[in-house]
């Protein structure tokens, strides 16, 4: 998502300049869970200072970035991000519109990487940033 190719391939992203990043698309039922809630989860399980990538995961496709659907969603990342910013957090996280930026799936040989290669996550830990 946010690059400038249709449909790239992974490859693509990897290897060439699409401005692509690698991406999750989350869905979710307000009733049981607020966007807030959500977008907090998001800054906490991932280094959102981290500006070459996440983890030992080095590139531009792995930077932190955000896609809101409209702007109450761009407003709560915004504070939250500035909370983040008054604890001293140099957050890089990127906020994007959705609707500029076309969500396209990876291939499947791409999909469930950790179950399928039998492997646990890397380079996403928790760590509490909101009290």
């Amino acid at each position: 998502m946010g690059g400038h190719k249709e449909n790239p391939s992974y490859q693509d992203v990897c290897y060439t300049d699409t401005g692509h990043l690698e991406v999750v698309e989350v869905t979710y039922d307000p009733s049981k869970v607020d966007y807030e809630t959500l977008a907090k989860l998001f800054f906490e399980i991932h280094d959102p200072t981290q500006t070459n990538g996440q983890g030992p995961d080095i590139g531009k496709q792995y930077l932190s970035a955000i896609f809101y659907n409209d702007e109450e969603e761009k407003k709560t990342v915004e504070k939250l991000i500035e909370t983040l910013k008054k604890k001293g957090l140099h957050v890089v996280t990127k906020l994007l519109p959705v609707k500029e930026h076309p969500f396209y799936e990876a291939e499947e040989y791409h999909q469930d990487y950790y179950t399928r290669h039998h492997k646990k996550p890397y380079c996403h830990t928790y760590t509490k940033r909101f009290d």
